[in-house]
């Protein structure tokens, strides 16, 4: 931003603060602001980046904070969203937008409250899975009633983490968070350089960012993904490939679309044209986790197939349900592979399932190899996989 002008953070998006915001209180405060993007602080790709991304704010609740007008902190419901995109052709590109806010709190008089809704991923291990929780870096007063779960900390490159274990089933979590940490440690999904928020949005198939500050999924010239765990201070990487069948390895796709995207989660999913059918990747992200996880379906079976490019000596338990490295590498971890489905183990380290449409799995690492904490052990992030729950984050009053 150029000038002397501040900043309004809405969710994901910064814009330009205006000097007026109008606000009126009725039976409920709301509160109005407006402003202007151009070009002439912005690429044109920015410029329409941030245009989709004010657009998909509608219905959504969202922290907002300003620079020069802090007391305006807060948490609001979106109630309309408007913006007129204008091309003044060779000269300057702009966007005129309007944001209608329900201010739902500060953090003082509110309580997020996550809803974990769903069922354990159904497996054929009989495994119950371990539901855990991960709200933003900064959160504070986590409260379960009257059965507290146990905790531990994960260090990403957005800084440490805090990840809830044994959450109880009965209880939604209510936690305190002020809003300038709210997207702190968030998930983030960015399409040729631009993180973006909601769905509505043409991606790059080619150029794509998923991360959480502790995992980051990016493509690969050599492999079909580069799945990186952020451990020692960096990103340690790990290339996988995924075949579609037999013999034949997806290296692109064809299409990239946002099914979720929140800061809690995202999900995305990649289309390969198989000529004739096709072949989806959906690939899930949640924010603390250490394990991307994936689902991959083709129209008619076939053997599917995710295993690391390069061969790591592996083991696998007895009973199945993931593969992991019988040794360190290099950084002083271990990959892990696995899956709620029966596969087979793939030499090279990876997992496989024949005569089928579809295969489920997770990628991720034991952080610390044979020496990891309790929480970041190969059993418990399968078992965090198998409990995965889907969250809602609502604003509750105090």
């Amino acid at each position: 931003m150029s000038g002397d002008w501040g900043t309004i953070t809405v969710g994901r998006i910064e814009l330009r603060e205006t000097f007026t915001v109008t606000e009126s209180g009725l039976d409920t405060r709301d509160l109005s602001i407006s402003g202007q993007e151009a070009t002439i602080d912005l690429t044109r790709a920015q410029l329409v980046a941030r245009h989709d991304n004010i657009l998909a704010l509608q219905d959504t609740v969202v922290a907002v904070t300003f620079t020069d007008k802090p007391e305006r902190n807060g948490y609001y419901t979106v109630k309309s969203v408007s913006a007129d995109y204008t091309e003044w052709a060779g000269e300057v590109v702009t966007s005129d937008w309007k944001l209608d806010l329900t201010r739902l709190g500060t953090q003082g008089e509110l309580d997020l409250q996550s809803r974990l809704t769903g069922a354990v991923r159904a497996n054929q291990y009989s495994l119950a899975g371990e539901r855990w929780h991960a709200p933003p870096i900064g959160h504070y007063g986590y409260y379960t009633g009257s059965t507290n779960p146990s905790s531990m900390t994960r260090t990403g490159e957005d800084g440490a983490i805090t990840v809830y274990r044994g959450v109880p089933a009965t209880f939604s979590p209510r936690w305190g968070c002020d809003p300038t940490d709210y997207m702190q440690g968030r998930v983030r999904f960015r399409s040729a350089g631009e993180e973006l928020t909601g769905c509505d949005h043409e991606c790059s198939p080619s150029s794509w960012q998923l991360s959480n500050g502790l995992v980051n999924v990016v493509p690969s010239a050599s492999a079909s993904l580069d799945v990186q765990a952020y451990t020692g201070g960096g990103w340690q990487s790990k290339l996988w490939r995924v075949f579609s069948d037999t013999s034949t390895e997806v290296t692109s796709w064809d299409a990239v679309t946002l099914l979720h995207n929140e800061p809690e989660m995202v999900t995305v999913r990649f289309t390969k044209g198989l000529n004739p059918g096709r072949l989806t990747l959906d690939l899930t992200l949640r924010r603390g986790a250490r394990f991307v996880e994936g689902y991959l379906r083709r129209g008619t079976a076939d053997t599917l197939t995710v295993r690391l490019a390069t061969m790591e000596n592996n083991t696998a338990p007895a009973s199945g349900e993931y593969v992991a490295a019988s040794g360190n590498d290099g950084a002083g971890n271990r990959f892990i592979v696995g899956s709620a489905s029966n596969f087979t183990p793939h030499a090279s380290g990876g997992v496989s399932k024949a005569a089928t449409t579809s295969l489920d799995f997770f990628l991720g690492v034991v952080a610390g190899g044979g020496s990891a904490a309790a929480g970041d052990a190969a059993t418990v992030l399968r078992d965090q996989y198998l409990a995965a729950m889907p969250e809602v984050v609502y604003g509750v009053r105090r």
